[in-house]
């Protein structure tokens, strides 16, 4: 029996990368998809791609009417909804003394300001269809380390993590909700920031040897939102390949 059988499942950011494949994943596990996301090109190839998609959103996380307005158009498709996975995000590659206020913004408003404003509106609709839910936030290992470069990027993933802990308490016991925390994933994301060679040294500081794959963080997702997780919430799931566990992190 597919572990998904039936659940209706939103994924923002869906159009590509780490997205993209829980989105391919979901539907071999007998969910329902809709995916999100900001980019009207990314969502027609998914659309391609992924025949059995039920929905494709275009809207911007960081923006809350259009956010409302996603979720009025997901209401008169579904009626509700079983699961959120909340990874829409971004990154810039920067010193902390380079990162301009407009950049600061960006970054916290889609990856923090963004996973509130979907996650609320999600809630709000699992409440409302008295199932309760699954909520999964995008985290990373930024938010729990220190990185270079990435200020911005670590501020926002830190507050992710506080989010789903304080969500995981206050929506207890309908709605179960966790944080899955990646370390580093080879999506084109990843690949657009670093040359060859700086992948190639990430690599070097893995314990497993080799970068992690959208596959792996999409077969985390597959797990958390199944009912075989049903006691797990309020709680970080690091995927890393045992990068942090020596405290790697912190080399420059």
């Amino acid at each position: 029996m597919p572990r998904l059988k039936d659940k209706r499942a939103l994924i923002t950011g869906g159009a590509g990368g780490i997205g993209a494949e829980t989105a391919a994943r979901f539907l071999a596990e007998g969910a329902r998809v809709a995916v999100l996301d900001r980019d009207r090109e990314a969502l027609e190839r998914i659309k391609a791609e992924l025949p059995g998609l039920e929905a494709a959103i275009r809207a911007d996380v960081s923006d809350q009417p259009q956010v409302a307005r996603a979720f009025e158009e997901l209401d008169s498709l579904w009626a509700g909804l079983d699961i959120l996975i909340n990874n829409a995000g971004i990154s810039l590659r920067h010193g902390f003394l380079e990162i301009t206020p407009r950049e600061w913004e960006q970054v916290i408003g889609i990856n923090l300001n963004g996973v509130f404003h979907v996650a609320q509106a999600a809630a709000r609709a699992m409440k409302g269809s008295g199932r309760g839910g699954v909520i999964l936030n995008m985290g990373s290992t930024n938010g729990i380390m220190g990185y270079h470069h990435y200020a911005d990027y670590n501020a926002s993933k830190a507050g992710v993590i506080e989010l789903t802990r304080s969500m995981a308490l206050e929506l207890a016991p309908a709605i179960r909700v966790n944080a899955v925390c990646p370390g580093y994933i080879l999506t084109p994301m990843q690949e657009a920031e670093y040359t060859p060679e700086m992948l190639a040294a990430c690599e070097n500081k893995i314990p497993l040897g080799r970068m992690g794959r959208p596959a792996d963080v999409a077969a985390l997702f597959v797990f958390l939102a199944s009912d075989e997780a049903s006691f797990i919430t309020g709680q970080s799931f690091v995927i890393d390949g045992g990068e942090i566990a020596g405290g790697l992190a912190s080399q420059g």
